[in-house]
């Protein structure tokens, strides 16, 4: 399996939480369509296969382009990949952008997946978060989407919201379910430095919510979709049988995926690349290949990086595998240092997985972290 990401950094405005790389100037969305084409066919040998399974069109706002524009960049990988496999090709959208043509046309594209940025369904969060679409509009955009002939849609959502009550946040998550969609994704908001939340509250003008307030939404979050019948297949992911985020899913288990645009990210299995976060010096340098910094993960990191991404899913980490890659000593190291967890009921330990129960995962981060690999303590007697 491989990945295919490739990062468009348009936004007609800018999310006041958001902290990916973007551009609000859309004067240079032509000379950057073509310069992706170029980046596509010069990297075209860096995943170890030169097969893909998936397709992924994120950013940014990929619909500030037309279908056809889009099309362009699916139909170059048919040209320069083996994708008689190709499983899944998604492009992010926002609802404001869409209507029935556009859907329409995207589908003609041969695009078999939508994630659609609604983020909530409460006007006055909207506004908050300076998102252009309504709460209706978003509804009326999956509606619109399913009526195109999607049958395989994702939405985003969020909580945390300060000012959300608890309330807001079921009827939230009732009028998403009410939506019938294959998969949710759902995100506490997080206040990065340099965003606009993050300026606001370095000035004492914006807070998180508390972490009761946080811990009771999150439980919310995976009673009702559960309830529902949705798979919490990852800590921020909900999926319907059969409708797991395949692209997605491949980075949660190290598969490689090649990462195409400004600020995009790539991995061949043992090197990490990223690539420009700057518009400009990305069209100026692209065809030179020099617009990307790497760097090779140490054994100590990839074995890091494996107890990290597995427990942030339902699957967990498979002793197994972690003994094949890395070793019975480090296999010791692992389980040893998670017996405490799940002394304590926070780990699962069934036949040769250990995973995090799914009510736990808000607390992923600090479980996780104590399971990494030391780098100044004496552990030779493992």
């Amino acid at each position: 399996m491989a990945g295919l990401y490739i990062h468009i950094p348009f936004c007609k405005q800018l999310c006041h939480y958001c902290d990916f790389y973007s551009c609000i100037s859309l004067a240079k969305t032509g000379p950057m369509l073509e310069a992706l084409l170029r980046e596509m066919g010069l990297q075209r040998d860096f995943l170890p296969t030169g097969t893909l399974t998936t397709l992924y069109i994120g950013g940014g706002t990929p619909s500030v382009y037309s279908p056809r524009e889009l099309g362009r960049l699916k139909h170059r990988a048919l040209e320069l990949w083996d994708c008689t496999d190709l499983q899944e090709t998604t492009v992010e959208v926002n609802p404001d952008d869409l209507s029935p043509g556009y859907l329409e046309q995207l589908r003609a594209e041969g695009f078999n997946r939508l994630s659609i940025g609604i983020q909530s369904f409460i006007d006055r969060d909207l506004q908050l978060m300076n998102r252009r679409h309504t709460a209706n509009s978003a509804g009326q955009a999956v509606r619109e989407a399913q009526q195109a002939g999607f049958d395989n849609i994702s939405i985003d959502l969020i909580y945390g919201i300060p000012g959300m009550s608890d309330r807001e946040w079921e009827e939230n998550l009732a009028r998403a379910l009410a939506l019938d969609v294959q998969h949710i994704s759902a995100y506490h908001l997080t206040i990065e430095p340099r965003t606009v939340f993050g300026k606001r509250a370095a000035q004492g003008k914006f807070s998180s919510v508390d972490e009761e307030t946080s811990q009771r939404q999150y439980l919310t979050l995976h009673r009702m979709l559960t309830a529902a019948g949705y798979d919490h297949y990852e800590i921020s992911n909900f999926a319907r049988p059969g409708y797991r985020s395949r692209h997605n899913s491949a980075y949660w288990t190290g598969e490689p995926y090649l990462g195409i645009g400004p600020s995009a990210h790539s991995f061949d299995g043992r090197h990490r690349r990223w690539s420009v976060s700057s518009v400009v010096r990305y069209l100026e340098n692209v065809d030179q290949g020099n617009i990307y910094e790497q760097e090779t993960l140490s054994p100590e990191e990839a074995y890091d990086e494996l107890v990290m991404v597995s427990l942030r899913t339902a699957e967990g980490i498979d002793t197994e595998e972690l003994e094949r890659r890395f070793g019975a000593r480090k296999l010791r190291y692992f389980e040893q240092s998670a017996r405490r967890f799940v002394e304590a009921g926070i780990l699962e330990h069934i036949g040769r997985r250990y995973r995090l129960k799914p009510e736990e995962f808000l607390v992923s981060d600090s479980v996780i972290c104590e399971l990494f690999w030391p780098i100044h303590e004496n552990i030779t007697h493992i």
